[in-house]
C-alpha cells in the first residue's frame, strides 16, 4: 500500500455517491459502473473502501456549507486564538464561535456534524461487509480494527463538540430508520471505548514507512486515554468497554505500555515536530496526512484535494514574501497565550510574530500581531503544484508522544515525575514537582495551538472555563481595532458544547432536542 496520503479522490467520490444511495434504487444494477452489491468482494476493493474512511480525516470543508478545519475551529473556541479573517464579515461565523454567541444555524458547526457522520457511515459500511471479502482472516481483522478506530475517532470528535448525538453502529437500511434518536452521552463514550479496546487486539505495533499514516495499536491506546480524560473530567464517570470497566488504572497501564514498548520517543528538538522532515516521525503517535498529491485546483470541490486548510486559513495575509504565502489570517493568536509562553523556550516555535514577516502584511479583523507557527502558510509547506491555497502540505499531529507522557503523568502513573521531566528537559527546562496543577499547566505550554486547549479547559468544569475563556480588557501592543472587538464572555449555560445544527433538528422529525443554552 502506498503512503495513506496518496489517495485517489475520483474513486472516493464515486464510493461516496454509491454508498450514500439505497442498494435497491429502482432495482437497477448498471453494467458500466461499480455498485455496492458487487463492489466489496476483493482485497483491493476492501482496501479502497478503507482508504475512503481514512479520507474523511482530512475533510476540512463540506461542499455547500463551510470550511471548518478542526485545528482552526478548536483554537478559535479556546482562549489561545481569536476569530480573525479579512474583516468582520469574512470571519462572521468564526466570530460567533469565538464570542460564544453561536446561533443554531452556524455553518461551521453544521460542517463538523456532516463530516463526522460521513466518516461514521463509511466505517460502519466497511465493518458490515469486510467478513464477506475474499481474503485472509488476518487482513480482515486488521481492516476491521482500523475501521473501528476511525469510527471511534469520528464519534469522539462529534460527541465532544455536540454531546447529544445519535449513535449508529450500522448503516441505515431504509426510510423506517431515518429518524434516529439522540443517545445518552455515556452510550456513545462506551461505544468509543469498546471500539478502541477491540481494535487494539488486531492493530499492528509498527507501521512500515510505505504505509505511513495507518493506525497502530499505540494510537488506539493513546486515543482511549484522551477520551478517558475528557469523559471522566466532564461526567465524573468511568468508561465501559462492553462488560469491562475502563478506569484510571486501565488507562495508565495502556500509557505506560506505550511509553515503554512502542518505540515512540521525543524528538531531540521541539521544532522537529512541525517540519516536513518530522512527519510520521518518532514522536507522532497518530497523525493525519495532508499534501499536494494530486495537485488540486478545484474551488468547487475543495475536499477533493489533500491540502491542509488550517494552514491556509491561519497563515498571515502577506504578499511579496519569500517565506510566507498569502494566508487568510484566521485564528490570530491572543495576548493571553503570548504572555503565558513568552518566557518559555517553546514560544519561538509556536507563535509567529508580525515582526518576523517579510513582504507586505494586510492586517485583517482582530489583528493581534501574532499567528500560529505550527499550522501556517510558511514556505516549507507550500505545495509543488495546483492552486497554492489548496495544497498546503502540513500534516496534522493529532497525538504526540509528549502528550502521552503528560496524560500518563496527569492520570497518576508511578512514573509521573520522570514523564514530566522528560517533556521539560527536551526544551532545556529544569524539574518541577509533578503536581496535578504543574502537569496541567505543562500541557498548555507544550501543546498550544494544536486544537487541544479548548477541550482541556472544558473538562475542568464550567467555573474554570468561565474564568479562562472570558477575556475582558486584554490587549497587546499590536492590536488593531476597538477593545470591544477583542472582549469575550464565555456562556457556561451551554456546558461548552456547540448547538445541534438547526437543519438536523428540522430533518429529525421531532426526535432531536436542542442542546442546553441554545
Amino acid at each position: 500500500m502506498q503512503n495513506i496520503k496518496l489517495r485517489t479522490s475520483k474513486f472516493l467520490f464515486l464510493v461516496f455517491l454509491l454508498t450514500s444511495c439505497s442498494d435497491d434504487f429502482l432495482d437497477l444494477k448498471p453494467l458500466d459502473q461499480e455498485v455496492t452489491t458487487s463492489f466489496y468482494k476483493t482485497e483491493e476493493q476492501a482496501m479502497q473502501a478503507l482508504i475512503s474512511v481514512y479520507d474523511v480525516l482530512g475533510y476540512d470543508e463540506t461542499p455547500g456549507i463551510s470550511w471548518a478545519p478542526f485545528i482552526t475551529v478548536s483554537d478559535i473556541l479556546s482562549d489561545d486564538s481569536y476569530a480573525g479573517g479579512g474583516d468582520a464579515n469574512d470571519g462572521m461565523e468564526e466570530d460567533e464561535l469565538n464570542k460564544f454567541n453561536i446561533p443554531t444555524t452556524n455553518i461551521l458547526a453544521h460542517a463538523i456534524w456532516n463530516k463526522n457522520y460521513t466518516g461514521i457511515y463509511r466505517a460502519n459500511k466497511l465493518i458490515e461487509v469486510i467478513d464477506g471479502v475474499d481474503t485472509s482472516d488476518e487482513f480482515k481483522a486488521r481492516l476491521k480494527a482500523e475501521a473501528k478506530f476511525l469510527r471511534a475517532f469520528f464519534y469522539f470528535e462529534q460527541v465532544s463538540f455536540f454531546e447529544n448525538i445519535p449513535l449508529l453502529t450500522a448503516t441505515i437500511k431504509g426510510p423506517s430508520e431515518y429518524n434516529q434518536v439522540q443517545a445518552e452521552p455515556s452510550a456513545v463514550y462506551n461505544q468509543i471505548a469498546l471500539d478502541l479496546t477491540e481494535a487494539m487486539a488486531d492493530l499492528p505495533t509498527s507501521i512500515p514507512a510505505a504505509e505511513a499514516g495507518r493506525i497502530s495499536k499505540w494510537a488506539a491506546q493513546a486515543l482511549l486515554a484522551r477520551v478517558y480524560l475528557f469523559y471522566n473530567g466532564v461526567y465524573d464517570m468511568e468508561l465501559k468497554a462492553g462488560d469491562a470497566t475502563v478506569d484510571r488504572n486501565t488507562v495508565v497501564g495502556h500509557l505506560d505500555d506505550l511509553i515503554a514498548n512502542s518505540g515512540h520517543d521525543l524528538f531531540p528538538e521541539y521544532t522537529d515536530n512541525f517540519r516536513l522532515s518530522g512527519e510520521n516521525g518518532i514522536e507522532s503517535v497518530f497523525e493525519i496526512s495532508f499534501g499536494d498529491t494530486p495537485a488540486w485546483w478545484d474551488w468547487g470541490y475543495v475536499r477533493g484535494g489533500e491540502g491542509n486548510l488550517a494552514s491556509q486559513m491561519q497563515g498571515p495575509r502577506v504578499t511579496g514574501s519569500d517565506n510566507w504565502n498569502r494566508g487568510w489570517s484566521f485564528a490570530t493568536v491572543g495576548q493571553k497565550l503570548v504572555d503565558d509562553l513568552k518566557n518559555d523556550p517553546r514560544y519561538e516555535w509556536t507563535i509567529l510574530e508580525e515582526g518576523e514577516l517579510d513582504g507586505n502584511l494586510d492586517k485583517g479583523y482582530q489583528h493581534t500581531g501574532y499567528y500560529s507557527k505550527k499550522y501556517s502558510s510558511d514556505a516549507e509547506h507550500w505545495g509543488s503544484g495546483g492552486q497554492f491555497e489548496l495544497n498546503r502540505t502540513t500534516n496534522r499531529r493529532v497525538i504526540r508522544f509528549s502528550d502521552v507522557l503528560l496524560m500518563a503523568a496527569e492520570l497518576g502513573s508511578g512514573n509521573a515525575q520522570q514523564y514530566l521531566d522528560r517533556v521539560r528537559s527536551r526544551v532545556g527546562l529544569g524539574t518541577i514537582p509533578a503536581t496535578p496543577e504543574n502537569i496541567y499547566n505543562e500541557r498548555r505550554l507544550e501543546l498550544s495551538l494544536e486544537g487541544i486547549r479548548y477541550f482541556d479547559v472544558v473538562r475542568k468544569g464550567m467555573t474554570f472555563a468561565t474564568a479562562e475563556f472570558t477575556l475582558q480588557g486584554i490587549r497587546g501592543p499590536l492590536y488593531v481595532g476597538d477593545q470591544v472587538t477583542f472582549d469575550v464572555t464565555f456562556n457556561p449555560s451551554t456546558k461548552g458544547f456547540l448547538p445541534i445544527p438547526q437543519t438536523e433538528i428540522d430533518l429529525s422529525g421531532g426526535t432531536f432536542a436542542q442542546n442546553q443554552g441554545y
